[in-house]
């Protein structure tokens, strides 16, 4: 049995969620762990001088939980995959994908050395505070919170990541689903047929 993960990373709203679903769907043995799954509790994410909750740094995550429901992956992809409701098991392929996305994958370096591939989207600040002003966040972002807080930190952990990691595909969020998937799915499909050899 052999494992494959793929990190798909990017600024927020870029289409990370988006792209992961519609490689799961068309991936075999595929399955996706999302970093907006282990977020603190609200009342555990620190606030700073102007109120801005601290969200997009990786102290607001659970991260430890992450890399443990990675490891289950890890261990047993056949059995972690029958535990979730919605997975398929294609019986006539070899390789076992995990699909990780999130919005600071590749800053956390335990998670960063596990991925066999990488792909970050991207897309301009004004498509980015566009479609951020359209979606329904829980809590709500406050009056100035994407300027105040959300696209500098994006600018200051993007800085970091290409400081630290390489091998990184930048997508270009902007680009139709369609598109984007037929562009990541082809690349991905060539590395595995090299697997299954």
């Amino acid at each position: 049995m052999k494992r494959f993960i793929i990190g798909i990373g990017g600024v927020t709203n870029g289409g990370k969620s988006t792209l992961s679903r519609n490689l799961h769907k068309v991936l075999p043995n595929s399955c996706i762990i999302s970093q907006d799954s282990f977020f603190k509790d609200d009342s555990m994410v620190p606030t700073d001088s102007r109120g801005f909750k601290q969200y997009d740094t990786l102290d607001a995550l659970q991260m430890d939980r992450m890399m443990s429901e990675i490891s289950s992956w890890q261990q047993d992809p056949q059995n972690f995959m029958l535990s979730k409701a919605k997975s398929f098991i294609s019986e006539g392929t070899r390789v076992f994908s995990l699909i990780v996305e999130g919005f600071l994958i590749f800053n956390y370096s335990p998670l960063n050395t596990l991925f066999d591939k990488r792909y970050f989207l991207q897309i301009p600040y004004e498509a980015c505070k566009l479609r951020r002003s359209s979606r329904v966040y829980v809590p709500p972002d406050p009056i100035g919170y994407f300027d105040g807080h959300v696209w500098p930190m994006y600018l200051k952990n993007r800085r970091e990541m290409e400081d630290t990691v390489r091998d990184i595909v930048f997508l270009d969020g902007t680009q139709k689903k369609e598109v984007l998937l037929t562009s990541v799915y082809k690349d991905i499909q060539q590395i595995l047929q090299t697997i299954q050899k």
